[in-house]
């Protein structure tokens, strides 16, 4: 059975040249184009497509908008951002309104092709090639060392501040010296908050 595939684009070059792309691939169909905010609601109510190929700007507002309010109403919905929008604000507040990959419109068309894809099977995992330098970037932003960041990283996984140390090869008290470091710079005053404020930054998954 094929994907069915809802793309959104204000440009009609844009949508034509993905209209020949996908109809190069028998797995994938296109059910239905949208070049507005407004109209990609109504077309996603429509046909419920595996998968939207969206754009970050849009006439009526952005797609994070579109983006946002079809996670909201479907956890399997495929979510490809294909757009010229690659500064580093972008792409993680793609990720952090549920999408599924960030693709760069200059990218080749199997790049494309395989983002459709991989967003229908995976739709809440986030891929992006620009998804590194992004999270580097925004860590700059707010200043966090790698040492902090390194611990930043282990505090999903519930380790203690003792556990933490050891895998590091320091003490406790260091520990705990860059814990209330990160902390500060997250606005975040136990470890739930800084995990949250982090997730929210793109710091962690």
């Amino acid at each position: 059975m094929s994907l069915r595939v809802l793309v959104i684009d204000d440009h009609v070059v844009v949508r034509e040249g993905l209209r020949r792309l996908i109809s190069r691939d028998e797995s994938i169909n296109l059910v239905g184009e949208a070049a507005s905010k407004r109209e990609a609601f109504a077309q996603i109510s429509h046909h419920n497509p595996d998968v939207i190929v969206v754009d970050l700007h849009l006439p009526d507002g952005s797609g994070l908008d579109v983006i946002a309010w079809t996670r909201s109403v479907s956890q399997k919905i495929g979510i490809v951002v294909l757009t010229m929008s690659n500064m580093p604000e972008h792409v993680l507040a793609s990720m952090q309104s549920g999408a599924s990959a960030h693709v760069d419109k200059s990218a080749p068309m199997g790049e494309i092709l395989q983002a459709i894809r991989e967003s229908a099977v995976k739709p809440l995992t986030f891929t992006s090639r620009k998804l590194t330098d992004a999270v580097v970037a925004k860590n700059r932003g707010i200043g966090l060392t790698p040492r902090e960041l390194e611990i930043l990283e282990k505090l999903p996984t519930g380790d203690t501040v003792q556990e933490i140390a050891a895998q590091l090869f320091v003490t406790e008290s260091t520990v705990k010296t860059h814990l209330s470091a990160v902390y500060k710079k997250l606005g975040a005053t136990n470890r739930v908050q800084a995990i949250n404020a982090a997730r929210k930054l793109g710091l962690l998954p």
